[in-house]
C-alpha cells in the first residue's frame, strides 16, 4: 500500500529492502540454524540509521517518526523476524525508555552509544513468577546513601548479553499498590552482579539474544536512575503502548512475507498437470490472506499517526497488535500449507517465519492482555 505513503516513507522502505535483501536475506536461515547472535550486522544497521530512527540528531540519531519506525520494523521482518525483534526493542524498549524519561546527560551517554551501534539497549522488566502481572515483580532496588542495590532474576530478555546497557524496573517501595512502587534504573552490563545467566532456547527468532538475567547485589548510583522514584510502572505502561506498534508491524511483515513466498511457489509448483496458482482452494486462501494484511496495515497505520500528533493511542495499538499478530500466524500457517511437504523442511523459509510468527501473539502483551486493554477502553 505504498501508494498512500509520503514519498521519504517510501524512499526508506525501499532502501531498507534493499538492505535487507543484500545482508540479511542470504544469511537469516544460517543465523537461525546456529541460533546465533548476528553481530557483524550491528555496524550495518547504524550505518543505515537503523538503530536511532526515533532518536534526535543531535544524539546521532535518524529523528525519524513513529510510521518510519513501523516501516523498518516490518521490511525487517520480511526477510528474517529475529532482526525485526532485535531493532524492534533496541529501538522501542531500551533507547526508547531513556529517551522519553532520561535525563540531558543519560540521553547524551547512552543514546549516542546506541545509535552509533557501540551500545546496543535492552529492557528488564518481565520475571520468571511475572509476565502479564508485571507489576507483580519481586526485584528489589534498595537505597544505599546515594546508591541503589538490585536484587532479583528477569526472563525473556532481548540483547539481555550482547547489549551495553539494560533499563531494569526493580521495586522500590513494598508500602504503596504495587503500580505505585516501580522504579526504572540504567545498568550497564559490565555492572558487578550483572549476568545474563542463562541463554533460552527458543522455538522462533533464534537469532535474537534472548536471556535470563540474575542481578545480585548490583550498585548503580542514583544518576542512573531512569525517571521519578515510583513512578517506573507508569513510565513502563507508555513505553508498551509504542512497543505494541513495532511488534504488530513485525508480524505484518512476516505475513507479508510469507504471502510473497506462497505466491511464488504457487506458480512454480504443478499438480494435475497445472499451476497450483490455477486452483480456487489456492486462489482463496492468498484472497485472505492479501486482505487481511492490508486490514492489519491501516490498524498500525492508524495508531503510529495518532501518536505521531501526539494523540491517545493504546487502544489503537492494542488493536493493531491483537489483529495483526494473528493475522500473521494464521497467514504463515496457510502459507505453509499451501507449500505442502516442503514447507515443512528447512529447505524453504517459510518454516522459519511461521516459528517466528507465534512471538507476536505474546511479546508486548499477549492476545488476552490486549483484548483486556481494548475492553477497557470501550466500556470506560
Amino acid at each position: 500500500m505504498d501508494f498512500e505513503l509520503p514519498e521519504q516513507h517510501r524512499i526508506l522502505r525501499q532502501t531498507v529492502r534493499d538492505f535487507c535483501e543484500r545482508e540479511v536475506r542470504p544469511k537469516a536461515r544460517e543465523w537461525d540454524r546456529e541460533e546465533r547472535f548476528p553481530q557483524e550486522i550491528v555496524p550495518k544497521l547504524a550505518e543505515l540509521g537503523l538503530l536511532g530512527i526515533r532518536i534526535p540528531e543531535e544524539y546521532g540519531g535518524s529523528a525519524m517518526d513513529m510510521l518510519a519506525y513501523a516501516i523498518v520494523v516490518e521490511e525487517c521482518a520480511r526477510v528474517d523476524g529475529s532482526l525485526a525483534l532485535t531493532v524492534a526493542s533496541h529501538n522501542g524498549l531500551g533507547t526508547g525508555h531513556v529517551l522519553s524519561f532520561g535525563t540531558a546527560a543519560q540521553k547524551q551517554k547512552y543514546l549516542s552509544k546506541a545509535t552509533s551501534g557501540e551500545w546496543l539497549g535492552a529492557w528488564a522488566l518481565t520475571e520468571p513468577g511475572s509476565g502479564s502481572d508485571s507489576a507483580g515483580m519481586q526485584t528489589t532496588a534498595v537505597r544505599d546513601g546515594d546508591d541503589w542495590v538490585i536484587n532479583g532474576t528477569k526472563m525473556f530478555i532481548t540483547q539481555g548479553s550482547v547489549g551495553g546497557f539494560t533499563v531494569v524496573l526493580a521495586r522500590t517501595n513494598k508500602d504503596v499498590k504495587a503500580q505505585r512502587g516501580i522504579t526504572a534504573f540504567i545498568v550497564e552490563q559490565t555492572t558487578p552482579g550483572y549476568a545474563a545467566s542463562k541463554k533460552l532456547e527458543k522455538y522462533g527468532c533464534r537469532s535474537s539474544d534472548t536471556v535470563e538475567l540474575t542481578l545480585e547485589n548490583v550498585r548503580v548510583a542514583d544518576s542512573q536512575r531512569l525517571g521519578e522514584v515510583d513512578h517506573g510502572f507508569y513510565d513502563t505502561m507508555s513505553i508498551l503502548d509504542c512497543g505494541r506498534i513495532s511488534i504488530a508491524a513485525m508480524a505484518l511483515g512476516l505475513g507479508r512475507g510469507a504471502l510473497d513466498m506462497a505466491v511464488r511457489y504457487a506458480k512454480e509448483r504443478s499438480q494435475f498437470g497445472r499451476p497450483i496458482a490455477d486452483f480456487q482452494a489456492i486462489q482463496w486462501m492468498l484472497a485472505d490472506a492479501r486482505t487481511k494484511l492490508d486490514a492489519a496495515e491501516l490498524l498500525i497505520h492508524r495508531a503510529a499517526d495518532l501518536a505521531d500528533r501526539g494523540e491517545p493511542f493504546t487502544q489503537q495499538a492494542s488493536m493493531a497488535k491483537l489483529f495483526a499478530s494473528e493475522v500473521a500466524t494464521q497467514v504463515c500457517n496457510d502459507s505453509l500449507q499451501i507449500h505442502g511437504g516442503y514447507g515443512y523442511t528447512r529447505e524453504f523459509d517459510i518454516e522459519r517465519h511461521l516459528r517466528d510468527a507465534k512471538i507476536c501473539e505474546i511479546g508486548e502483551g499477549t492476545s488476552q492482555v490486549q483484548r483486556i486493554v481494548i475492553a477497557k477502553h470501550l466500556l470506560a
